[in-house]
C-alpha cells in the first residue's frame, strides 16, 4: 500500500492517499481543500479514486470535497457535524461548499476493500460522536482522535474528554506497538510512543 501525505488548508489538516500497489485503486483519507498536486499525483501513478473516507464531520476535513464518482463514506453519527461545515468555513475565509451526499454510511468493524487491501473501520467518538479511524496494513489514519502526544478537542459540541480517552485505551492501544498513526494534524507517530508519552492518557 502507498501512502501519500498531503498538509492542505485551512488549519494545516493532514489528507491521505492510499494506494493500493496492484491494483491503483485509492482512496483519499480527509478532504480539506481543492488540491491540484492530489489530482496530479492520482494521474501521475495511473490510479482510480474510488472512495474518500471522512474521519469525521468538521469543515476542515470536508472543505475540498467537490462532485465526483469517488463514493464518500462516514459514520451517520457526524452527518449533523458534515451539514453545519458552511457556518465555520467563512471564518477562514473559505467560500460555501454543496454539502456532499454520503454514498456509505460505516460502523465499527466494517471492511472497506480497495483493490487487494482490506481497510477495516474503528469507531472512536470522543472527538465527534461519529468519529471514525481507518486501519490498513499496519497504519492508522486517525483523524482528530489522537495526535502525537495529544488528542483531538474534546470542548466542541458533541465533545466527550472520557469517551475519547475510552476509544483510545480500548481501540487505539490494542493494537500492535509498531502500528503507524497517521493523524488529521501534525507529524506521524505509533502506538508504543503513545502509550509511553501521551501526556493525556
Amino acid at each position: 500500500m502507498i501512502v501519500k501525505i498531503f498538509r492542505e488548508p485551512p488549519i494545516d489538516n493532514n489528507n491521505y492517499l492510499i494506494i493500493d500497489e496492484k491494483t491503483k485503486e485509492a482512496a483519499l483519507v480527509d478532504c480539506s481543500s481543492v488540491d491540484t498536486e492530489i489530482a496530479k499525483t492520482i494521474k501521475d501513478i495511473g490510479a482510480e479514486l474510488k472512495y474518500i473516507l471522512l474521519t469525521h464531520g468538521h469543515f476542515d476535513h470536508v472543505a475540498g470535497i467537490r462532485p465526483t464518482n469517488a463514493k464518500i463514506v462516514m459514520h451517520n453519527a457526524d452527518l449533523n457535524e458534515l451539514k453545519k461545515a458552511n457556518q465555520y468555513l467563512p471564518m477562514f475565509g473559505i467560500p460555501d461548499i454543496t454539502i456532499p451526499n454520503v454514498d456509505i454510511y460505516v460502523n465499527d468493524g466494517d471492511i472497506i476493500k480497495l483493490g487487494e487491501t482490506e481497510i477495516k473501520v474503528i469507531h472512536t467518538p470522543g472527538h465527534t460522536p461519529g468519529g471514525v479511524c481507518y486501519y490498513a496494513d499496519g497504519k492508522l489514519f486517525s483523524g482528530d482522535t489522537i495526535f502525537r502526544e495529544s488528542v483531538g478537542r474534546c470542548d466542541l459540541e458533541g465533545g466527550d474528554f472520557d469517551q475519547i480517552v475510552e476509544s483510545i485505551e480500548n481501540k487505539i492501544f490494542t493494537l500492535p506497538d509498531d502500528t503507524e498513526i497517521y493523524p488529521g494534524h501534525g507529524k506521524t507517530t505509533d502506538v508504543k510512543w503513545e502509550r509511553e508519552h501521551n501526556q493525556f492518557l
